[in-house]
């Protein structure tokens, strides 16, 4: 399979001396990493409402309604997805509930550098805000050309959405940040206080922070450098499959482009169609780099049967199906972050106005992870209420069971609850 040389694991020892000197020195570590890896000097990274404010007020207007839309969408899925509590009673007078809670606090990763996402604060914010999360941190990189707070599309992203508490910090700093707590010795009351839950997508240096806080925090996935794997057959339009590439390569020069195909015709045309669009889109550099690296590539299959399986192994963040009958093929796939359908359902209709979430699990981990819902502001709590009768009908198998595994003790506590009835 196309995959990148390193994985996250290869920055582990980078990442983990960032997180224990953030955690050591706390605003002196942020404001340090702010000047080396961003060239900004910082006092506090916590941006000024007044800031938040300006930027939402300069926003212009067709990428404002072009926001309005997107979280109008993404509302209509995230409010669908909310579960409801689940209530049984398993003998007379025996009550179990299932419930759902949310998260008290959660720390949301917007990502900087090669591009630009106000799509990602929509991504990360709603789905919270539909689960009944109180309270939501968003971290994204400082800008140096802005004034050393993060490109002004985010912040207005924020304020549209009623997000005030947006700090200037980016990469494995801003997670060990959001994850542990940062006070503020300067007796102006601006700690960062820790979360319960960080999400979103970042380069390689984020998503293993991700995965190396993770048991101190909830995390999505690792939603690292993005990929797209399109299969396709004879009736897809090698045009399309190129565009459709590309538009993932320009992310990242780490990006990862894939085609799966049992077509060698259609193979050879979306290679000469790479080529004129790569050379001819505003990223070219990048788009080239991308294409031309170990990640990306084109597979041969015997057939679209062959093909199904090859991508549940590859297991994508985004994974197209342009094939005859793609619903009926999509039906099968079992290991993707998210499905596009059709020639009319590109990967880029997902990053911004689909109504579905961008922020999905990435390098094969779509074969046991989620993309982000709002489940990941949830937790579970099951809540057990049984009546004496209830708990009597047990009584005996209790005592059997806490007696076959050594543990006497457990057996008497029910036991004690008869004989001091009995008294």
């Amino acid at each position: 399979m196309p995959r990148a040389a390193a994985d996250a694991r290869s920055s582990e020892a980078a990442v983990q001396a960032i997180i224990d000197d953030v955690r050591a020195r706390g605003l002196e570590t942020l404001r340090a990493l702010a000047l080396r890896f961003d060239g900004v000097e910082q006092d506090h990274p916590r941006v000024p409402a007044d800031v938040i404010a300006a930027a939402l007020a300069g926003l212009d207007d067709g990428v404002r309604a072009a926001l309005e839309e997107a979280i109008r969408r993404a509302r209509v899925f995230a409010g669908a997805q909310a579960p409801g509590d689940v209530e049984v009673q398993v003998a007379p007078g025996a009550h179990l509930t299932h419930k759902w809670i949310p998260v008290d606090r959660v720390g949301l990763y917007v990502p900087g550098g090669l591009a630009v996402y106000p799509s990602s604060v929509v991504m990360n914010v709603v789905p919270a805000q539909a689960a009944g999360v109180g309270s939501i941190a968003l971290a994204s990189p400082p800008q140096k050309e802005f004034g050393g707070w993060p490109h002004p599309a985010i912040l207005a992203a924020a304020a549209m959405l009623g997000v005030t508490e947006v700090y200037a910090m980016g990469g494995a700093q801003a997670v060990a940040a959001l994850a542990y707590g940062v006070r503020d010795d300067s007796g102006t009351g601006r700690d960062i206080d820790p979360v319960d839950v960080i999400t979103g997508p970042g380069n390689v240096f984020v998503a293993t922070a991700k995965r190396l806080v993770r048991g101190r925090v909830g995390i999505d996935s690792e939603a690292g450098t993005t990929e797209i794997a399109v299969l396709a057959d004879a009736t897809a339009d090698p045009d399309l499959i190129a565009a459709d590439l590309v538009s993932q390569a320009e992310h990242d020069p780490q990006a990862a482009s894939v085609l799966v195909t049992d077509s060698e015709v259609l193979a050879a045309a979306v290679v000469d169609a790479l080529a004129v669009r790569a050379a001819r889109t505003r990223h070219a550099e990048r788009v080239r780099t991308a294409l031309s690296g170990p990640q990306s590539g084109v597979i041969l299959v015997d057939d679209v049967e062959h093909g199904i399986a090859v991508c549940d192994a590859y297991a994508a963040e985004h994974l197209e199906i342009q094939t005859a009958d793609a619903a009926a093929v999509a039906a099968r796939i079992r290991n993707a972050g998210a499905v596009f359908i059709g020639a009319y359902s590109p990967v880029s209709l997902g990053d911004y106005c689909a109504g579905s979430n961008h922020v999905l699990p990435t390098s094969g981990t779509a074969a046991f992870a989620s993309g982000l819902n709002v489940t990941t502001f949830l937790r579970a709590v099951q809540l057990v209420h049984y009546d004496r009768d209830a708990l009597h009908e047990v009584a005996a198998s209790i005592l059997s069971l806490s007696e076959a595994e050594n543990l006497p003790a457990h057996g008497e506590a029910v036991a004690a609850r008869f004989e001091a009835s009995a008294t």
